[in-house]
């Protein structure tokens, strides 16, 4: 079955080699920033309308939990109106919330409910209940928090009874966008000053749409400071395209010869662009053609076209920004000439599948060798060639479904994706987007 004749559909889809990716397209609105923006628009004094909203399973999720708590939200398409609730407006559910598959819809509402007058239990899906919490609960916890569920709070479902918090200051073990947005949400509710340190500096859309919201917060390098909210002031929000969905025709227009791709509206954040200087790195012709602010957030046009990629080392500290986007790196790698060797990955371990662990996999089974490594992994790259292609199983990942599509382009035998429904999580109509622009 042919991506040119087909959109999106469940079960398993083939996407053979092209000609090139020609033309422009606009990829959806940015999952982090359309989780974001109905957290505080729900928490905020007046009416908040979203252009842009990302209509992907995960931001769904975030939206039906405020529903639940009696938060009025109309849909008409990528436009979202939020009445808000004020910051103590929020309701107990009469039912557990269900965060589905998405991380950062529990991640965040986990500091968030800390604080609310109520009891509330929260889910997810089979594999969400695997992931770990316990980063998250043990600083709430230490803000006067009363969480606990399974494997002692470490996984879900987890029952959290509202208390009143304290700010703290608290040093993360890691650099995590998701680690960091909780403190700070559960911040907004808690006594004095609230202050997170990052060993390095992760995605930073929770302080910018704080700010836009009408927050007191601050930022000195690694460091976010919050103080107690009295009120958030309902705004108009645009939502960029999503940088780690375009990062994907990114490389399927650099690794198919004859493509020429403008990419529009998209979302290039400085905590989140890794991606572009990783290619940058390993030789991409492209270019940022446009900028402009809105909303607070960086917004550009990207024109890729057809390049000869270069193996290189990629660190974690480049990675880091770049770290949604590892199974598309490891697409490049694949068509790259020479060896690419990725390190710092450990993280994508625990996410919607063993990242590492499924790339090293998905590549050996469409003819690319590679080493798998604790940290990451290290790829022979077919030094432009195309690869031989074969059947992958995507275990329910967007991402990964997404990359081995893109895969698929260089294939001589094509690549057939089982799970490639899965894409809906974050990028619904990604293969009608790919049947528009592939020749």
């Amino acid at each position: 079955m042919d991506t040119k004749k087909k959109d999106i559909f469940a079960g398993t889809v083939t996407v053979a080699e092209a000609g090139g990716l020609k033309g422009e397209i606009t990829v959806p609105g940015d999952k982090s920033i359309s989780h974001r923006s109905v957290i505080l628009g729900a928490i905020a004094d007046g009416t908040t309308e979203i252009d842009g909203f990302l209509q992907g399973e995960d931001n769904f999720s975030t939206l039906k939990a405020f529903r639940s708590m009696g938060v009025a939200c109309h849909q008409v398409g990528a436009r979202l109106t939020i009445t808000g609730s004020g910051i103590d407006g929020l309701k107990e559910p009469d039912d557990v919330i269900d965060a589905g598959n998405s991380g950062t819809t529990a991640r965040l509402l986990m500091g968030l409910l800390s604080a609310q007058s109520f009891f509330t239990v929260l889910t997810g899906d089979s594999s969400l209940r695997k992931r770990p919490m316990k980063r998250v609960v043990a600083p709430l916890v230490k803000m006067g928090a009363s969480i606990s569920g399974r494997n002692g709070g470490a996984l879900l479902p987890l029952a959290i009874t509202g208390k009143r918090l304290k700010g703290i200051t608290y040093s993360t073990p890691v650099a995590s966008a998701q680690l960091k947005s909780a403190i700070l949400l559960a911040g907004l509710y808690a006594e004095g000053e609230t202050i997170v340190k990052e060993p390095e500096k992760s995605r930073d859309h929770t302080e910018r749409m704080l700010r836009h919201f009408g927050a007191d917060i601050s930022v000195d390098g690694t460091s976010v400071r919050v103080t107690p909210a009295r009120r958030l002031t309902g705004c108009r929000i645009r939502v960029p395209g999503d940088i780690s969905s375009a990062a994907f025709f990114m490389v399927g227009a650099m690794i198919t010869p004859g493509s020429d791709l403008v990419l529009r509206n998209v979302g290039t954040n400085p905590t989140r662009t890794g991606i572009i200087h990783i290619l940058e790195k390993m030789g991409a012709s492209m270019e940022v053609i446009s900028t402009s602010e809105i909303s607070g957030e960086t917004v550009s046009d990207i024109r890729v076209r057809s390049s000869m990629l270069n193996g290189c080392e990629i660190s974690g500290a480049e990675l880091l920004p770049a770290i949604d986007e590892f199974p598309i790196i490891c697409v490049a790698a694949a068509l790259a000439s020479g060896t690419t060797t990725i390190s710092g990955a450990a993280e994508l371990r625990i996410k919607e599948s063993d990242r590492v662990a499924v790339m090293s996999e998905v590549l050996t089974n469409v003819g690319v060798k590679n080493t798998e490594k604790d940290d990451g992994i290290i790829i022979e790259g077919s030094g432009g060639n195309s690869i031989r292609g074969g059947q992958v199983n995507s275990y329910g990942d967007h991402r990964i479904a997404m990359s081995m599509a893109m895969a698929g382009l260089r294939s001589s035998n094509g690549v057939v994706i089982a799970g490639a429904e899965s894409v809906d999580v974050s990028f619904p109509g990604f293969f009608g987007h790919l049947a528009k622009v592939r020749v």
